[in-house]
């Protein structure tokens, strides 16, 4: 039972985050029946799960949110800014529950009160007054036909179908067929399996809605379909009894063919599709069932399709991607020793494995790999409680959501991400009042957008707020000392003075920012992660901050290349094409930083001059061509190794200055190769070329 209730609290946090996005949508979309039918699907499972598992404080706290939007589902209760507060309040208590915090009794009454107060009186009172059971009264009725196949395991999750079947009873009058045509013999029974499955007649207003819901614990173990038939109207000229081999035929019980040749007989239909064994005794009592409450009509199935998944802890992912690594490097060293031994047959061994090992580190690779959007979700509940605060209106959009990056990565950068947002709505976007005088919408708005950029990704996060005052940044860094009066300084080396501990432009300090830690935060938190930040700014237009992370942490793609006595590696996503310079043009090239390539000059980096390596260079030297933020650029290397699967190693603190390098990487023989940060470098170059 303990690890079935450690499933459910993983779950139940799954859904509340699920839950907490869908009622942000709603807020903004409220007519959307879609939405409103997820929130009430999600509290309907937490409800029940719930009380399955134990936690019969949750079951009857969410109970009473359930009862609400059933009611929102039918269009009695209108969909507010009130209701989702309420709802979303009411996520955090279930949060709180769940994490086995201390019951906040009062809290607890409040939130409940207020939904009961939500409730229409009429619907309190006949809700009071109905029965148990529900008792048609022919009028909005619908006849369905459900055909409800457990899994052979469906026990070992504790359901009794039973008890499922008596729930649907309280749905309206209904018939249920029984199959036991699955049963074995009882040498061969399995005492934990279910062999029987059941045809159900259901004759109910209660809507197709109502009857998935009681299937909704057991959705993802068993068959179930469930098709609404129209009821005929025998009045009409063209009224006819549906025959047995049409309602078989339909139900997908047997086949066209098959009735057809029965159809050469003439005994009754039933008997002899029995008597050929052609369906069971069950099968056929079913389909006559059904023949007594049809007339003619025409319908439709509808499969419930369950994906199949299974839940890894992250430990186990971590373990896998540090084994993989260490499996990258040993290929490597088989590699090169049977590329020395000249030996065809241990060469071959060598490529399979070489094959192998890549497939296997592209699925391990996959398995960490998550989309942005999911973290872009968890912010939006953050900023709509933060506006409320600050009293500001704020609309919030997405892009790439689907770009994907390694697991370990987006776990670091939630504190950073959440920094730069509290900045935007405290710093950035400006009250309404203040919005409609500068002729903006009284609305402001921030943008989470993320795209692949090479072996990198860009997290950019917008706002069309005040923006950013260079004055102002320079003024205060005067202030504190940081610079002398009257220095000069670029826009791009003003905004870096926001990144220094202790330094904010806030002319008071709020609950929400001005201690001047957050961007300081940021900064230390990209940089450990191999990245970069970017801010861009316009006074009145809105700020932009830009986060380059690398796609993953661990294993990389790269292209191995030599440089004197050194080995080297650049990412090998950036890499657009390989080329070559004779001497003249090389020295030509390393004098004017600048190279033609396909009809266009493009900016030229020699790393041997770049690290000042010794020896006598090459007569011909190889030019890497890199796409770098939008722009190519060329490195000068002295040889290229080739294709390299590079498993990243830190560099440590000693050479944590050191902005050129980006981690190491150890190859096939035991040395080690520097992993070059192409963009650092063409950095560098710039600014020595300012100067």
């Amino acid at each position: 039972m303990e690890d079935h209730k450690t499933v459910y609290k993983e779950e139940t946090c799954e859904l509340l985050a699920e839950l907490e996005t869908s009622l942000l949508e709603l807020e903004d979309t409220p007519e959307r029946m879609e939405l409103i039918d997820q929130v009430f699907r999600s509290m309907h499972t937490i409800k029940g799960s719930g009380a399955m598992f134990g936690f019969e404080n949750i079951a009857t706290f969410t109970h009473e949110i359930e009862t609400v939007y059933d009611l929102v589902r039918d269009g009695k209760i209108p969909v507010s800014k009130k209701l989702i507060d309420l709802t979303l309040a009411a996520c955090d208590l279930i949060k709180a529950m769940v994490g086995g915090e201390s019951a906040n009794e009062s809290e607890e009454i409040k939130i409940v009160r207020f939904f009961q107060e939500l409730i229409p009186v009429s619907e309190t009172v006949s809700k009071a007054d109905a029965p148990d059971i529900f008792i048609g009264t022919g009028e909005d009725e619908f006849l369905y036909r459900i055909r409800f196949r457990p899994d052979a395991d469906i026990f070992h999750t504790g359901t009794n179908p039973l008890l499922l079947l008596e729930d649907i009873r309280t749905l309206g009058t209904c018939e249920i067929v029984l199959h036991q045509s699955r049963v074995p013999p009882l040498r061969e029974l399995d005492p934990e399996s279910c062999y029987l499955y059941w045809d159900i007649l259901l004759n109910t207003a209660a809507g197709i809605n109502a009857i998935r819901d009681m299937f909704i614990f057991v959705e993802d173990k068993c068959h179930l379909d469930i098709e609404p038939i129209e009821i005929s109207d025998s009045s009409n000229p063209g009224f006819r009894d549906k025959k047995i081999g049409e309602i078989l035929v339909e139900r997908g019980d047997i086949s066209p063919k098959d009735v057809a040749e029965v159809l050469s007989g003439q005994r009754r239909m039933g008997e002899m599709l029995v008597e050929k064994n052609l369906i069971d005794p069950e099968t056929l009592a079913s389909a006559l069932t059904e023949q007594r409450h049809i007339r003619e009509a025409d319908q439709r199935r509808q499969n419930m399709v369950s994906a199949s998944s299974i839940r890894v802890s992250a430990e186990k992912l971590d373990t896998l991607m540090n084994l993989m690594g260490e499996l990258v490097t040993v290929q490597a060293r088989l590699s090169r020793k049977a590329s020395l031994a000249e030996d065809s047959e241990l060469n071959a061994v060598a490529e399979e494995v070489d094959r192998l090992c890549a497939e296997l580190r592209d699925n391990t690779m996959d398995m960490r790999m998550l989309p942005v959007g999911s973290t872009f979700r968890k912010f939006r509940r953050l900023i709509h409680d933060l506006s409320t605060e600050l009293g500001k209106e704020v609309n919030v959009t997405t892009g790439g959501e689907e770009t994907e990056l390694d697991k370990t990565v987006l776990e670091q950068i939630s504190d950073p991400l959440i920094h730069i947002i509290r900045n935007s709505l405290d710093h950035g976007i400006e009250l309404p009042a203040v919005r409609a005088a500068k002729g903006k919408p009284r609305q402001g708005t921030i943008c989470l957008e993320a795209e692949h950029s090479g072996s990198d990704v860009h997290i950019r996060i917008s706002d069309d707020g005040a923006g950013i005052d260079p004055d102002s940044v320079l003024a205060k860094a005067v202030e504190k000392g940081l610079v002398p009066p009257e220095s000069a300084f670029s826009e791009k080396e003003i905004f870096s003075f926001l990144f220094m501990p202790g330094f904010s432009t806030a002319r008071q300090v709020t609950g929400v920012s001005g201690r001047g830690v957050g961007m300081d935060v940021v900064k230390r938190r990209i940089e450990s992660l191999r990245g970069s930040v970017d801010i861009r700014s316009e006074k009145d237009r809105g700020t932009t901050v830009t986060l380059r992370l690398p796609l993953t942490l661990a294993i990389a793609e790269g292209l191995l290349v030599q440089v004197g006595e050194g080995e080297y590696v650049l990412p090998l996503l950036s890499v657009e094409e390989c080329m070559e310079l004779s001497r003249g043009d090389a020295e030509k090239a390393r004098r004017q930083n600048l190279i033609p390539f396909r009809g266009e000059i493009i900016s030229y980096i020699s790393l041997r001059e770049y690290f000042g390596a010794g020896g006598k260079s090459p007569d011909m030297e190889r030019v890497v061509v890199m796409e770098n933020r939008g722009c190519r650029v060329g490195i000068g290397v002295d040889r290229i190794v080739g294709q390299h699967q590079t498993v990243i190693k830190s560099l440590g603190k000693f050479y944590r200055n050191i902005k050129s390098m980006s981690g190491a990487t150890i190859l096939g023989d035991g040395s080690v190769a520097l992993i070059l940060d192409v963009e650092q470098i063409v950095q560098s170059m710039q600014k020595k070329a300012e100067r």
